[in-house]
């Protein structure tokens, strides 16, 4: 990124990044080109590598961050809480919310994921890092539930954490075969149903 970006530079860098997410999304990022990117902004050849300088693998690892920034966003506030059950609900009602609101069945950090694995390695690695802070967040979450007394201490908060992002991300490949909700929302039910059975017996409800 150029050292010193005036604000409309750093207006035009932000709307190249967001739309070549999009691009990305629907097309993958094999099926989506610098030319493309540029119709689409109405930037010229030399604006794109001056924000740019190394080119379509440097703007879609910008994109890589763009897309975490959106889905951290989206699961505010809840996604640092998780302490108790309403918690849980208030964030898969807001991961739901982004997912839907999308218009595509996918996850843009998966869908840049599936590519990344035998391509740009730098990217793959930024990838993995994003993934392994989600995973973070709701491993936490679950030893916070534990601490609160909420979930069983033989609860394995590292193998919760990573069955439900799976259940996110198999429920959304499912939804774009399907192009409906259904499935992503099968999904977290079926993951959400082994979290609740994790509750000590004295707290499941009658």
């Amino acid at each position: 990124m150029a050292a010193a970006l005036t604000e409309k530079g750093r207006a035009v860098r932000a709307r190249i990044v967001e739309e070549t997410a999009h691009q990305i999304l629907a097309a993958g990022i094999g099926g989506t080109t610098l030319d493309s990117v540029r119709a689409a902004t109405l930037t010229s050849k030399s604006q794109l590598f001056h924000y740019f300088p190394g080119g379509k693998a440097e703007l879609v690892r910008e994109v890589a961050l763009w897309d975490s920034e959106q889905l951290g966003a989206a699961q505010e506030p809840w996604i640092h809480d998780l302490g108790t059950w309403a918690s849980w609900d208030g964030w898969r009602a807001a991961l739901e919310q982004y997912y839907f609101g999308l218009g595509r069945w996918a996850c843009p950090i998966g869908s840049l994921a599936s590519e990344a694995v035998n391509g740009d390695a730098e990217l793959a690695a930024a990838i993995s890092t994003l993934i392994a802070e989600w995973t973070a967040h709701l491993e936490r979450g679950v030893r916070r539930m534990q601490d609160a007394g909420e979930m069983r201490a033989d609860a394995e908060p590292r193998r919760l954490a990573a069955a439900l992002l799976a259940a996110v991300q198999g429920g959304l490949l499912l939804a774009q075969i399907e192009r409906a909700s259904w499935p992503l929302e099968a999904a977290i039910d079926n993951a959400f149903a082994g979290l609740t059975a994790l509750r000590p017996v004295a707290s499941t409800p009658a």
